[in-house]
């Protein structure tokens, strides 16, 4: 007798798109795609495979439906997300989680049941008169042990351009591993649209289901509530890790240049505009991703590879002067996907500070025509472009793309750095003294200030332990020892950094600037090598002026005096003693479930600071 699911599938697919989803002998994959397909009932469907021509016909799909608009310059397109669908969904991403299941209080969750009854309902006939894209990629590299299949369902032909630059193909990879049910899957509806764009924000919902390893998103189109591969294949990651025995994380993957052409990769997290981008980006550097990465223990080293090759990243404040990489390919023809921009009638693309004298009084942007002084209807000027407007490009479409990009085994990790916006605390660079005082005190302490354009009150200090409290999906207590643990099965640790670009002096000047990033990268990398010498701290280790003073003279060709050394590496006792004040009250009152290893920790660099005032 034939599976009901079959049945379906002959039914709703035509025989060519029968054929590629039946090549795939899976039967929890054709169930899956089944159910979706009967319950959102689309007028079509199209599989996809890794045939550059199916991938053409989706990039086609995007220009003909309208969900982009092709720009001057060759390859470029635009696309817009409604005016009130313009970032994560926060309050409305939630767990399914069966009765007894607890994560915490900290993560938004509601019962599975009752949520799945939700978002089915607002699935249940969503893409009747539009085409379903089933597309199949692959997390990591091909054929690796970061491989991780994953399949998407979705009716924006956007969404699913935006998945074929940013992830591998994964067709191929799903017919290898047959008849398995270890596969993250996505489905995701514009829901109704007017003009394009999703109307019922109202009815935004992304769900997340971590046992079945679903995800569910109806009603939104923007990147980050539909893109199912990025953040919200992360939290799946982040849980299938942990229990796996490795690390998903919210890291850049870069190489450093040393001497004699020696490459040194490091990874590293930083919350939001704290510099990721651009370290992922220091000029003479190589990159191997910006985001998120996949960490395993391969024959006792750690190793990392980007769960990417693409970027899906804020093109805010993106300019020649400060980003020359990213600014020539945005501007070079090729594959590149904006959103949220202002095009002029050009059809040429602007945003806020690409450094531009003069930028358009009108043309189209996320709120539909737009002209200089345009408001919205609580009276509350619209700028040209918005403040989250993103681009979207391949990896290999940027000359300093690491050639190991692809390489199954990922690339060696020798440092972890991790970074947060601090103005009086933290010095520029420090090394942990071991392992687990840089997980505790450089990683899961990390904190950042906010500024008065973000929440409308500057110097706020924002616990985010290991940049990723946003999307751990397991109590955050385990998620710190799965940490510390990690290191504990390797043969020799990375190790790990403190780095801060904000410090400033009393005058509130900032002491450092932005391009200093490559100093302290190369010191780092030389001192993962053992060729220069530190000085002990009460909270680590920090590099000696001559090795400094003589790295701004090599790298930027700058003087570096004696004063600035000790402005910018004074010891600043009373605040660091209040930033471990503020970690502990942190963990004794949000985290339950805290290794006790973490207050061991801070309580011995407590003595050591107390020792030295």
């Amino acid at each position: 007798m034939e599976d009901p699911a079959e049945r379906v599938l002959r039914r709703k697919l035509d025989a060519i798109n029968y054929r590629k989803l039946a090549a795939i002998e899976n039967v929890a994959l054709h169930r899956f795609v089944a159910d979706y397909v009967q319950l959102c009932n689309p007028d079509s469907v199209f599989v996809g495979t890794d045939s550059p021509q199916d991938i053409a016909y989706v990039r086609r799909r995007a220009w003909e439906s309208g969900a982009e608009k092709k720009l001057a310059t060759e390859g470029h397109t635009v696309h817009f997300d409604g005016y009130h669908d313009q970032a994560r969904d926060r309050a409305n991403t939630k767990y399914l989680l069966p009765p007894g299941t607890e994560l915490g209080e900290r993560l938004n969750s509601v019962e599975k049941q009752k949520g799945l009854k939700e978002v089915r309902s607002y699935l249940r006939d969503s893409m009747r008169g539009r085409e379903l894209f089933v597309r199949f990629f692959c997390l990591g590299p091909q054929d690796s042990p970061f491989s991780i299949p994953a399949t998407q369902l979705t009716d924006s032909p956007y969404v699913a351009h935006s998945n074929d630059i940013l992830y591998r193909k994964g067709y191929e990879t799903f017919r290898k591993v047959g008849d398995s049910n270890d596969f993250f899957r996505f489905v995701h509806t514009q829901g109704e649209l007017k003009d394009g764009v999703s109307v019922n924000v109202e009815k935004r919902r992304v769900y997340i289901d971590l046992d079945e390893r679903t995800v569910y998103s109806a009603n939104t189109q923007y990147g980050g509530n539909t893109i199912g591969l990025k953040k919200l294949a992360m939290r799946l990651a982040i849980n299938k890790a942990s229990a796996e025995g490795w690390l998903t994380e919210h890291m850049l993957i870069v190489g450093v240049r040393g001497p004699g052409d020696r490459v040194t990769y490091f990874t590293g997290a930083f919350p939001s505009a704290c510099g990721k981008t651009s370290t992922a980006m220091v000029p003479g550097e190589s990159i191997v991703g910006d985001d998120i990465a996949y960490l395993r223990v391969i024959d006792g080293e750690a190793r990392a590879a980007n769960v990417e090759c693409g970027i899906f990243g804020i093109i805010r404040d993106v300019n020649p002067r400060d980003d020359p990489i990213i600014w020539e390919a945005l501007h070079r023809p090729g594959e590149v996907i904006f959103s949220n921009v202002l095009v002029s009638d050009e059809a040429v693309p602007y945003w806020l500070g690409m450094g531009e004298e003069r930028t358009p009084e009108k043309g189209r942007n996320y709120s539909g025509e737009w002209w200089a002084g345009k408001t919205d209807g609580a009276g509350k000027q619209i700028p040209l472009a918005h403040r989250n407007a993103r681009y979207t490009i391949g990896l290999e479409r940027l000359p300093n793309c690491d050639p190991h990009l692809h390489d199954p085994g990922g690339v060696p990790v020798s440092g972890i750095i991790y970074g947060g916006r601090d103005s009086d605390t933290s010095v520029p660079v420090e090394q942990a003294f071991d392992w687990t005082h840089g997980i505790v005190t450089k990683g899961a302490c990390l904190e950042s200030e906010t500024t008065a354009a973000t929440l409308g009150k500057e110097g706020v200090r924002v616990a985010n332990p290991m940049s990723n409290l946003d999307f751990v999906s397991i109590p955050l207590g385990r998620y710190i020892q799965d940490n510390i643990a990690f290191g504990e099965r390797l043969d020799s640790a990375p190790l790990i950094f403190g780095v801060n670009n904000f410090l400033k002096d009393h005058q509130g000047q900032y002491l450092n600037a932005m391009e200093d990033k490559r100093v302290w990268l190369k010191w780092m990398e030389l001192r993962v090598h053992g060729e220069v010498e530190v000085v002990e701290r009460p909270t680590g280790l920090i590099p000696r002026y001559e090795d400094v003073r003589r790295l701004f003279r090599e790298h930027l060709g700058k003087d570096y005096s004696r004063r600035e050394y000790e402005q910018q590496f004074a010891p600043r006792i009373p605040e660091n003693l209040q930033k471990l004040q503020r970690a502990e009250e942190f963990f004794r009152s949000g985290v339950p479930d805290a290794p006790e290893v973490v207050f061991e920790i801070l309580g011995a660099q407590r003595e050591r600071l107390q020792a030295a005032q």
